[in-house]
């Protein structure tokens, strides 16, 4: 298996990981792999009210893991937040988005950053 087909495996796995996550924590995944002109939002969720884009990010450290959200695809993201969020206006379901993060490291349990961008 060649590195890009390993790595799409492991971000696979990794938003998998994070769905469930998510779904134990009382979130409904709407989502997964959305994709918008703009960028391809990982996981979208809703939790009452609010309606979260998720960025999964997996890497050998967590702390490599968090620092991994670059502030351009904050920016995508949060636009993105935005046009879900009026779609959602538009069908009559009113809701606040955000932009969260969950990042993922090997024999660490998941960590989730709400409001990133």
């Amino acid at each position: 298996m060649n590195r890009r087909r390993q790595a799409d495996a492991r971000g696979r796995r990794a938003e998998w990981l994070a769905s469930w996550y998510l779904r134990l924590a009382g979130w409904r995944i709407v989502a997964r792999r959305r994709q918008l002109p703009m960028i391809e939002i990982d996981i979208v969720a809703l939790k009452g009210p609010v309606l979260a884009l998720v960025e999964v990010k997996y890497r050998p450290t967590m702390e490599q893991a968090l620092a991994a959200l670059t502030p351009a695809a904050a920016m995508r993201l949060r636009g993105a937040a935005v046009q879900l969020a009026a779609e959602r206006t538009a069908r009559g379901k009113s809701c606040a988005a955000r932009v969260d993060l969950i990042a993922l490291a090997p024999g660490r349990f998941p960590r989730h950053i709400q409001g990133v961008a």
